[in-house]
């Protein structure tokens, strides 16, 4: 049992939920969708749907199997057993180290908007990057709790530019800046799921509370209600904030802009407003960083409980913190990271950036599909089965349909990157076996 001072309760698991998915992406994201149209509300609409569906998938799973770490993982082992459990865990790791790099290279774009030296000096960069992984490495290796103070505080400065831009913004909304339905010249049927792939993304980390399970005050409540809380405040900051965003800057200057909401705030508020908003994607991107630092050395601790990871991932320092896992995750994430600052290397990087969605979206699959094979096995009644039928293969089919949206080059590779966990998982069970 964790001791009571490392346990967090609702506010900072909450945040934890927000805090990773709201990460430097929507700062320029409806730059990204204004040259559909307005159409691309509607694929934010769709992509909230289906994660409202796995947030209830997940929120579910948490009072079934109550206060065990893991989250994707251990679900997914719970329903199919060793094997997919350890690919969920082997995939979801690497998904996650690969894109604390991104998170990291993130930080840094935001904040050449106030240094620019580091857009021309990739040194500066580097540096600022690593020390950037390793604080929040250090960070988290004080304890749970220690790592959710700063990400309560970081998603809360990330919050105040976003809703300031949306409350404020309403008053310079002007209907004729709204763009057209569709500026594709497709069909509406072929654009909705163009803009509903591009939005999907965004919602990654709905799963965050479920992951260090054993660290949260009273499981059975606490993840369900922050699942199910922070993704519907994730869902209207996004839908609101594209929608305003929409209403303020006219087309053409939106789909060029790098930063449309800070271009925003300099309408409404003039240029102290346009920084305190560019401000507010840094800290977007810095608190994502602690928060998925905390997760990538969650899952494998989870995992090396049950012996199907190495034991070294399950020790834990005098702060009840994983260290081991903490250390590796990190010079992993400082590798990849450094890929993006060598010549030669940018186009490898963009490649495993977009590779290891994959791997992260693959864990819903399984765990909408363990849903359903839990609840048969319990052997509820009739009504709750049907319900609880529906919810798992809608969360099912969405995640499917979310897996094929990635591109066949992205699932060829991805699935590659999963079966080469398959030596690993031989390798592990011999070592059982020997002993």
């Amino acid at each position: 049992m964790k001791s009571k001072s490392q346990k967090i309760g609702l506010p900072i698991t909450t945040s934890l939920v927000v805090g990773n998915m709201i990460g430097a992406g929507i700062f320029v994201l409806p730059a990204a969708l204004a040259k559909y149209g307005s159409i691309s509300i509607l694929g934010w609409v769709f992509s909230a749907i289906g994660a409202l569906i796995l947030a209830k998938i997940f929120s579910n799973f948490s009072k079934i199997i109550i206060g065990k770490s893991g989250g994707p993982y251990t679900y997914s082992k719970a329903g199919f057993g060793d094997f997919i459990g350890f690919l969920v865990a082997w995939g979801y790791w690497i998904s996650c180290w690969v894109g604390n790099a991104a998170i990291a290279v993130a930080i840094i774009s935001a904040l050449s908007f106030f240094f620019p030296v580091l857009e021309t000096n990739p040194y500066y960069a580097v540096i600022l990057g690593l020390g950037f992984i390793w604080l929040f490495t250090w960070i988290n290796s004080k304890g749970v709790k220690e790592s959710g103070r700063i990400q309560f505080i970081t998603t809360i400065l990330k919050l105040l530019p976003l809703v300031f831009v949306i409350l404020v913004g309403i008053f310079f909304f002007e209907i004729d800046n709204f763009p057209v339905f569709n500026l594709t010249g497709e069909s509406n049927l072929a654009t909705i799921p163009v803009v509903a792939v591009l939005t999907l993304y965004a919602f990654l980390g709905i799963e965050s509370a479920t992951i260090p399970a054993e660290n949260i005050e009273h499981p059975d409540v606490t993840i369900p209600r922050a699942t199910m809380f922070g993704t519907l405040i994730t869902t209207l900051v996004y839908i609101l904030g594209t929608i305003v965003l929409f209403g303020i800057l006219p087309a053409d200057i939106l789909q060029e802009s790098p930063a449309p909401f800070a271009e925003a705030g300099k309408i409404i508020g003039g240029e102290y407003a346009g920084y305190f908003v560019a401000a507010g994607a840094a800290i977007a991107a810095i608190g994502a960083l602690n928060g998925w630092i905390l997760i990538t050395s969650q899952i494998p601790m989870a995992a090396a409980k049950d012996n199907l990871f190495p034991k070294v991932f399950k020790k834990e320092n005098k702060n009840g913190a994983p260290i081991f896992g903490l250390i590796i995750g990190s010079i992993l994430t400082s590798f990849v990271m450094l890929m993006n600052f060598s010549e030669g290397l940018v186009a490898k990087f963009e490649f495993i950036i977009l590779l290891t969605t994959l791997t992260c979206l693959v864990p819903y699959l399984f765990v909408a599909a363990a849903y359903i094979i839990i609840i048969i096995e319990k052997r509820i009644h009739t009504h709750s089965f049907i319900k609880t039928f529906m919810l798992g293969s809608l969360g099912f089919a969405y995640s499917l349909w979310a897996i094929y949206g990635s591109g066949h080059d992205t699932v060829f590779y991805g699935f590659l990157l999963l079966l080469l966990g398959i030596p690993f998982y031989v390798l592990m069970n011999w070592n059982k076996r020997e002993k």
